[in-house]
C-alpha cells in the first residue's frame, strides 16, 4: 500500500531588493541586446548602439534587418 506524507505548508520566499533591481538591469540589458534599433536611445541619427551590438544579435540569431 502507498502511504501518504502530510501535506506541507507553503514558506513565503524572501528575494532581497537588490536581486530585484539586479532582474530589472537584466532585462533592459537584454532589451538594448536584442530589440534597440533607435527608437529608445538615439543620439543624433547615429545608430551607435544597433551597431556596437550588430554582430552580437546575428550570433544570437536574432534579426534586425
Amino acid at each position: 500500500m502507498t502511504e501518504l506524507s502530510p501535506a506541507t505548508s507553503a514558506t513565503p520566499l524572501h528575494v532581497p531588493t537588490w536581486a530585484w533591481a539586479l532582474a530589472l538591469v537584466a532585462v533592459f540589458a537584454l532589451y538594448l541586446l536584442t530589440q534597440e534599433n533607435g527608437a529608445l536611445l538615439s543620439a543624433s541619427n547615429a545608430m551607435y548602439l544597433h551597431e556596437l551590438t550588430h554582430d552580437a544579435r546575428h550570433a544570437l540569431g536574432v534579426p534586425c534587418h
